[in-house]
């Protein structure tokens, strides 16, 4: 335990991003690397099965007892919510039908949206644009914790809480960090969602509801899927500030795992990303990676070492919008 350091403050560095310069590299070397982007010609069928996936669940779930309501909501439910969550993501970047139809994207993220039971697919775009461009900036990048986080969550209890707690500080975050203006785009994505809640109500009563909203809240905070957000950018050895994860569960995350190769290719779709790693495997093979998202979760709650200060920050300066 002595020669333990638990860290009270962020990592700060004055370099760039290493993403932009890995970028160049690779498509200096690897230009086929750039047929690899463009939409993904299955994500928009997979994503609306998941949807009628949950829908059909509301009609079955209707008439059980809260104690399954709740299982299942965790078991079943929760994972696909989570999924499309991640699902949301990628059509975030267009990649469900490209650049050149942008609204196609955004409302076919509402679409995935219905699920989860709280609006959220706008909101997400619009700061997770700044993920990217200012990965660890400084007020800018709403994916790094609060001052208070870190002060706070340093303990295995405080951290477990802070854990389950998540989708709470997901959500709320942004406001306090980086607050910007409701969007017509966020405005209709809950109005969408409101009322597609409401429908589900009238139809089968509070239960379908319930099991909607309670496995997205408990599916974004302790379980083995969100083992990811830890995995993605918290800084297990020194100097490295995004790690990717090659396990099985990217079976079921649209290869969200793959995070160092997405980063470096935001508009590669995450069923291509294994490819990324696959032609360009010298940049790639000898960065530090994760092999288990539950590992993941157990280092974090008992390592001393780890909290939520274990993020690599940075200055950043805004860069003008054409």
């Amino acid at each position: 335990m002595g020669n333990r350091v638990i860290r009270d403050d962020f990592e700060w560095v004055y370099t760039e991003q290493p993403h932009t310069q890995r970028r160049k590299e690779i498509l200096a070397k690897y230009p086929e690397i750039k047929t690899l982007m463009g939409p993904d010609p299955h994500l928009k069928w997979i994503v609306s099965g998941m949807v009628f996936t949950q829908l059909l669940a509301c009609y079955l779930v209707k008439d059980l007892s809260w104690k399954w309501i709740f299982f299942w909501a965790y078991a079943f439910g929760g994972c696909i919510n989570h999924s499309l969550t991640l699902a949301i993501h990628d059509i975030s970047h267009n990649v469900a039908f490209g650049n050149k139809q942008a609204k196609w994207n955004r409302w076919f993220a509402v679409f995935a949206n219905l699920p989860i039971g709280i609006p959220y697919s706008a909101s997400f775009k619009k700061y997770h644009i700044d993920h990217h461009r200012y990965l660890g900036g400084d007020s800018l990048d709403v994916d790094i914790p609060t001052d208070f986080e870190g002060w706070f969550f340093c303990t295995p209890l405080r951290k477990l809480l802070w854990l389950i707690l998540q989708p709470l500080f997901y959500s709320l975050r942004p406001l306090y960090v980086n607050p910007k203006a409701i969007t017509r785009m966020e405005i209709l994505n809950a109005l969408v969602q409101f009322s597609i809640d409401l429908i589900i109500y009238y139809l089968w009563g509070l239960k379908p509801v319930i099991y909607l909203i309670a496995g997205t809240i408990l599916c974004l905070g302790f379980h083995p899927i969100s083992g990811h957000f830890i995995a993605e950018h918290y800084m297990f050895l020194k100097g490295y500030e995004t790690y990717s994860y090659y396990g099985p569960l990217n079976w079921l995350t649209f290869n969200v795992g793959y995070h160092m190769e997405h980063h470096d290719f935001p508009s590669i779709p995450g069923c291509r990303l294994p490819m990324v790693k696959k032609i360009a495997a010298e940049y790639y093979d000898n960065l530090p990676h994760h092999q288990s998202w539950i590992r993941v979760l157990w280092d974090f709650v008992f390592d001393d070492t780890l909290g939520p200060y274990s993020r690599v920050k940075r200055l950043c300066k805004l860069a003008k919008e054409s």
